[in-house]
């Protein structure tokens, strides 16, 4: 049974074997045991101490032995650039991709979707899926670019990271910070799931504001892993991404072989489930920003760089309210994943596992159906239920890559046509 810290972003201490851990002072001269003193920033050195993020790692042999890196050319859908050409303003949907090779592991079963910055300029988010059906073995992934939160829709992921071991089943999320290394077992086999990549501000808590002290995603519910590590003297391949390509190299032993850690930079778990909802009780459909689990900022006040937002079991109580979401063009680009059931403002065309985008200022809403079904409805209480569909919301327009534009769903935008003209007299 893997053990969890709870607690969002506190200092951890944690060590896989007693007496590895230095107490009272970060560099000793000799760390025990003849391990190697590391640290692992998150942020700048300088960065104002509430939102400094690093941790110290005492590790078996230094990360910065390595051969030099070459191109990687095995996962050719993940990381391939998006198109250059002019992006129409139109919306787009996805169905889940096709099942993969047999023994397509998670780096080779990853499809990147949409992106909306160069990694280069520390702005901007990435949406990704991915679709495995291999344990990475002797292999790990690191993302020089930003920190991955894992969304799985089906099958668990068991992430072996070089700070512990986080198992996540269709539910929970999981993030991996920027630069740590791990590998991904598929404990059911296969597994399937969606990536998004923030190369921006740090995934945190939003403040709560009027809200006041409770709600929304509670820090204790955050579970940080305890130390692990993996000692393996066999040849391992580290495939990394690093200023928007993917890059290899090999080593003669496993890369996480870190045996205790200290600090507040480190993988997380969150179950989905956890998340307090807020709602209206009154009437009117309150704006999606009070589903917002995550924030990454953006330089302008009250403008998310990302913000991860969930679409729970709830209950539906607003009187003489249309209580789907209200037709709308906004600021903000859309990129929206469905884990299981059905969203309320799409009654077809929406799957578990497909994804659609709605960039800023595109008109978007409920399809007639959902439209119909929703102003004809009796307004007693009603719990929307057995469902789970979330958000990448981000300040900049998404381009989708030339795979996205190739397998959209041709006729997405029928399901606005046929809405009744409204009659004035």
């Amino acid at each position: 049974m893997t053990d969890y810290i709870p607690g969002f972003a506190n200092h951890v201490s944690t060590e896989a074997v007693p007496g590895a851990l230095p107490i009272g002072r970060n560099s000793p001269q000799k760390p025990a045991f003849g391990l190697y003193t590391e640290q692992l920033s998150g942020t700048a050195f300088t960065a104002p101490r509430h939102e400094n993020r690093r941790s110290w790692l005492y590790r078996m042999r230094p990360s910065a032995e390595h051969p030099p890196f070459t191109r990687y050319e095995g996962a050719r859908r993940f990381a391939p650039g998006t198109v250059d050409d002019p992006i129409a303003p139109n919306r787009l949907r996805w169905d889940p991709v096709d099942a993969p090779a047999p023994g397509t592991d998670l780096v080779d079963g990853m499809t990147t979707m949409l992106a909306n910055r160069d990694p280069a300029d520390l702005e901007g988010v990435a949406v990704h899926v991915y679709a495995a059906n291999a344990d990475m073995d002797a292999r790990v992934f690191m993302d020089a670019d930003g920190e991955l939160l894992f969304i799985p829709q089906s099958g668990r992921l068991t992430l072996l990271t070089e700070l512990g071991r986080v198992d996540i089943a269709p539910g929970q999320v999981a993030l991996i910070p920027r630069g740590v290394r791990f590998r991904a077992l598929l404990p059911d086999g296969e597994a399937r799931g969606y990536v998004a990549e923030n190369h921006g501000a740090l995934f945190r808590l939003p403040d709560l504001g009027p809200i006041g002290a409770n709600g929304l995603a509670n820090p204790r519910d955050f579970e940080t892993p305890v130390a692990w590590f993996e000692d393996r003297d066999d040849a391992f391949e580290i495939v990394q991404k690093y200023q928007g390509s993917l890059w290899t190299t090999t080593l003669d032993h496993s890369p996480l072989d870190v045996v205790a850690w200290h600090g507040n930079l480190a993988p997380w778990r969150y179950d989905l489930s956890r998340f307090n909802t807020i709602n209206s009780v009154s009437f009117d459909h309150p704006d999606p920003s009070i589903f917002t689990v995550l924030t990454s900022p953006s330089d302008v006040p009250g403008r998310a760089n990302a913000d991860f937002v969930i679409f729970p079991p709830r209950w539906m109580v607003a009187e003489d309210t249309f209580r789907p979401p209200w037709f709308h063009r906004n600021i903000m680009s859309e990129a929206m994943g469905l884990i299981h059931g059905a969203y309320d403002a799409k009654a077809e065309g929406f799957q578990p596992g497909g994804l659609s985008l709605h960039n800023m200022m595109a008109g978007h809403g409920p399809d007639v159906a959902s439209w119909q079904s929703a102003s004809n409805a009796e307004l007693k209480p009603h719990k929307i239920d057995g469902t789970m569909a979330f958000m990448v919301e981000s300040c900049w327009a998404y381009k989708p890559t030339r795979f996205a534009l190739e397998h959209a769903q041709p006729d997405y935008d029928a399901c606005w046509a046929d809405f009744p003209k409204a009659r004035l007299r």
